[in-house]
């Protein structure tokens, strides 16, 4: 039976792990009540309008769709790639011990930041304007070192008792990697890249700095044309001085975004499940 201090510290981290789960559920419940009763078809396939009964939604979230199918296309490769050779074929010494220690305090970064570099980078350097493709570019900055991260932390918990018998049937470092490793470690890499994406699509500073517009009537027809985002529609309705805009129509635009985190996150779960078998 566990002593008196035990049982002491169980209650603590359960009254820990209460407080964030009552505060999701006093968010979920508050955004509910409000946007519900304006969520519908019209609504989720309708344009934006100055009157509250009218607004619609479609650019934008065709626009995030675009956006995350962008940033998964850029960050994909290059945060597996990189998380590949850092684990598989970089040696150990100071250099890699650097690399990864900026990797990784680039996680933390504001995203406001990584907007300043698309911004200076992608906008005006590159001339690519406000353009989706910038704001793909610039979300493929802000997630890659969290997915280069999440792919090494996969790569690790690949037992190397299975690459050393990959080695000892004549397999190439090439071919171990491609047959044994990667799809050992595809569950932890899809997750954490899924994960990120998630992240990305939720935000706005990135994409304000970089200038995209907060309301668009057209959605995007190639890669570098204007767009506009579910997170940035939601912002754009919040500033209007209309209150159903403010509160009602917003909090409709929120559940929407958050169907689609949700939608996200359950195709990480799925994902990580079917290869765990």
């Amino acid at each position: 039976m566990d002593s008196l201090g035990g049982r002491i510290f169980a209650t603590i981290c359960l009254l820990a792990t209460m407080v964030g789960i009552l505060a999701l559920i006093v968010l979920l419940a508050d955004v509910l009540k409000s946007g519900w009763t304006w969520l519908s078809i019209d609504f989720i396939t309708g344009l934006p309008s100055i009157l509250p009964e009218e607004a619609g939604i479609y650019p934008a979230l065709i626009g995030s769709i675009y956006l995350m199918i962008l940033t998964a296309f850029f960050t994909l490769p290059i945060g597996v790639g990189t998380a590949i050779y850092l684990e598989e074929y970089a040696k150990d010494g100071k250099l890699k011990r650097i690399i990864e220690t900026n990797i990784s305090n680039l996680a933390g970064v504001p995203s406001i930041v990584y907007g300043l570099l698309g911004l200076a980078l992608f906008v005006r350097a590159l001339q690519m304007g406000s353009s989706l493709i910038a704001g793909a570019l610039t979300l493929t900055l802000l997630i890659l070192p969290i997915v280069i991260v999440s792919s090494q932390e996969a790569l690790k918990s690949v037992p190397n008792s299975l690459r050393r018998a990959s080695y000892g049937l004549g397999a190439t470092k090439w071919e171990t990697i491609r047959n044994v490793v990667l799809p050992k470690a595809l569950p932890g890499i899809m997750t954490g890249t899924i994960l990120s994406l998630s992240r990305a699509v939720g935000e706005t500073a990135p994409l304000i700095m970089i200038g995209a517009a907060t309301s668009m009537f057209t959605t995007p027809d190639g890669l570098f044309s204007q767009f506009s985002a579910l997170p940035l529609q939601i912002y754009g309705w919040i500033q209007e001085p209309v209150e159903a805009f403010q509160n009602e129509i917003a909090a409709a635009g929120i559940i929407l975004l958050l169907a689609l985190l949700l939608t996200m996150n359950s195709i990480a779960v799925l994902i990580r499940n079917r290869y765990e078998r």
